[in-house]
């Protein structure tokens, strides 16, 4: 099966849980619609590629390591286009969560997303338990304090924020959860793709506040200007237009020299060219062109 294949089975297998008899429906459909239909799974995905590099041996667990992480990601985006927050009326190209469901309803699906991140890791300790406690502490400091994606959206309620510190907690954390999560995984040392992952998060945060400052919002399916509009820090502000592309390439050069030793290196290496030149907006790249 195909990485992504492997990655929609294990979301749909996780949410089909919420669907089982007894549950709300409503609340079911609301987790459902946070979770599907599926955005780029960057973070999964790059957490199935960080496993096969390490020569993967439990392919299971490797699935619900990066389920997990792609759930605590919907979850974060259901809680981002609240009203509280964003007050966002599209993701993915389609009415947002608590426009389709109501805010009751978002808020609650948002957290049971969060519950049944670390119920799919549980479900799968059975396939290597001695890997369960690291992945579990990992996946969690990748999300909540003091530097997790919990506190990196809680510096936009500060009257101030350093950028480098805001953007490493509010995406640099889950990314880097998710190497550290696919490295651990496959059995193998997980500390040495920290680095990896922390460089990658800033790079695709840097790449979405050049989207959020001149993508359409036709090209990514959310509205665009939230950052100018919501006084955030960001990239494109702080370094300019131009100061801010010449960022994010100096960022993906850093993450391919950030893939420490091992079997897969190359083609991990590869996966991440792919992945960076994807991620300037349309509009950018064709004036560079």
């Amino acid at each position: 099966m195909d990485p992504l294949s492997r990655i929609e089975h294990a979301l749909d297998s996780a949410v089909a849980q919420a669907e089982s008899p007894g549950c709300p429906p409503l609340l079911a459909a609301a987790m459902r619609a946070s979770v599907f239909p599926r955005g780029a799974r960057i973070r999964p995905r790059l957490c199935l590629a960080v496993a096969a590099a390490c020569g993967e041996d439990a392919p299971g667990l490797t699935d619900a390591a990066a389920a997990s992480v792609e759930l605590l990601h919907c979850a974060s985006l259901v809680h981002d286009d609240l009203p509280c927050f964003d007050d966002a009326d599209t993701r993915r190209g389609r009415p947002t969560v608590h426009r389709l469901h109501g805010e009751p309803l978002a808020v609650l699906a948002g957290d049971a997303l969060i519950v049944l991140a670390f119920q799919v890791l549980a479900d799968a300790a059975a396939l290597a338990p001695a890997r369960l406690g690291r992945l579990v502490a990992l996946i969690g400091r990748g999300v909540g304090v003091p530097r997790g994606i919990v506190a990196g959206q809680a510096w936009e309620c500060e009257s101030s924020a350093d950028l480098a510190q805001y953007q490493r907690e509010k995406t640099g954390a889950l990314f880097a959860a998710a190497t550290l999560a696919g490295a651990a995984s496959a059995g193998a040392e997980a500390e040495p793709w920290r680095a990896l992952g922390l460089r990658l998060g800033e790079a695709y945060q840097v790449a979405d506040d050049l989207r959020d400052a001149v993508g359409s919002a036709e090209e990514l399916g959310k509205p665009v200007g939230q950052d100018l509009a919501h006084r955030r820090p960001n990239a494109v502000a702080e370094l300019g237009l131009h100061g801010a592309v010449g960022w994010l390439s100096e960022l993906a050069e850093r993450a391919m020299a950030a893939v420490p030793p091992c079997p897969g290196q190359s083609a991990l290496q590869s996966h991440i060219m792919t992945e960076t030149s994807r991620l300037l907006p349309l509009q950018l790249a064709r004036q560079a062109a």
